[in-house]
């Protein structure tokens, strides 16, 4: 199944959002900003061309 993630303008719309959830009984959960950046940042990393291969010479001349 999919999950979804609602970000409300401010609290009001928070409490809003989260009292509908429960009267429908959707269970639902808060996350953090570090959280929601977390998920944001998985999902760059899916996205990222995986075939292409880089020597390991090349690397290190870059972190020198």
């Amino acid at each position: 199944m999919k999950a979804m993630v609602i970000a409300p303008k401010n609290q009001s719309e928070f409490k809003f959002i989260n009292n509908l959830l429960k009267k429908l009984g959707i269970s639902s959960a808060t996350m953090t900003e570090e959280e929601l950046e977390d998920i944001g940042l998985s999902k760059l990393l899916k996205a990222v061309d995986k075939s292409k291969k880089v020597s390991k010479k090349s690397i290190m001349q870059k972190l020198t």
